[in-house]
């Protein structure tokens, strides 16, 4: 059993705010979910074969192609961007 102490503890931890009644409750909750993880280490998977997904599906990518514009493309573009340097269109640093 999780005790209330360690709730406020691994709040504090987290930088989550929490009251007594909801140290409580979830003290109770983290419980239960342990006794659960604790059910399923008895499940014998030594037979059970690895796999990161189930459903079998896949990505489709397909390759990069490098498709040139004509001049006029080029310049419809050039001219609908707030900045234009060397014929490239500049944006804001985002960090």
């Amino acid at each position: 059993m999780i005790s209330k102490s360690t709730v406020l503890h691994i709040a504090h931890l987290a930088k989550l705010k929490t009251g007594e009644a909801e140290a409580e409750k979830y003290a109770g909750e983290l419980s239960r979910v342990l006794d659960y993880v604790d059910q399923l280490k008895e499940v014998d998977t030594a037979k059970v074969i690895p796999t990161a997904q189930v459903t079998g599906l896949t990505n489709n990518l397909r390759a990069d192609k490098v498709a040139p514009w004509d001049e006029a493309e080029t310049e419809l573009a050039l001219k609908q961007a707030e900045v234009v340097e060397n014929n490239l269109i500049k944006v804001p640093k985002i960090i």
